[in-house]
């Protein structure tokens, strides 16, 4: 079992089965639009305009589950990431990424790379997950861990 055996609505609410992402590396991020750290949609986007062409992808994914930081609905979040960050890289919707209630994708994500001191959930608001071009899940960053910071993880994989 990989990532590849997963599908996902994305922000539009439209399937979108992710093997569509197949022989491509992917950064999945959990995200926020009212976080200390939102600012990082800026390096999100900047690490996907500069690898798209070498079949790197972005994948976000909010959640409200840390404080209500992402109180909006869908339509609401997607304004807000291509008005105020011009983000192009794809977007999700809404999901749990922890909890009872967490998305079959992010329980999966966890399994493959659990936290700090063996706790698995997610601590925070742009946690990422990167993803080599087979779907195997390769390493967990930190939400405190600026996006341009994964650029060598990230070449060394393209």
């Amino acid at each position: 079992m990989n990532i590849y055996d997963f599908s996902m609505l994305n922000i539009d609410g439209k399937e979108v089965p992710l093997s569509k992402y197949k022989g491509r590396v992917l950064l999945i991020v959990n995200v926020a639009s009212e976080c200390g750290l939102t600012y990082q949609y800026e390096g999100l986007e900047k690490l996907f305009q500069k690898y798209e062409k070498k079949e790197f992808m972005v994948l976000g994914f909010p959640s409200n589950q840390f404080s209500k930081q992402e109180p909006g609905t869908n339509k609401e979040i997607k304004f807000f990431c291509t008005s105020k960050y011009d983000v192009h890289f794809d977007m999700f919707s809404k999901i749990e990424v922890n909890g009872d209630g967490a998305d079959s994708l992010y329980k999966y994500l966890k399994k493959k790379k659990g936290g700090i001191l063996w706790f698995d959930s997610i601590k925070w608001n742009f946690t990422k997950f990167l993803i080599d071009k087979e779907g195997n899940v390769i390493e967990r960053f930190s939400p405190s861990t600026n996006p341009h910071k994964l650029e060598e993880d990230i070449e060394k994989l393209l």
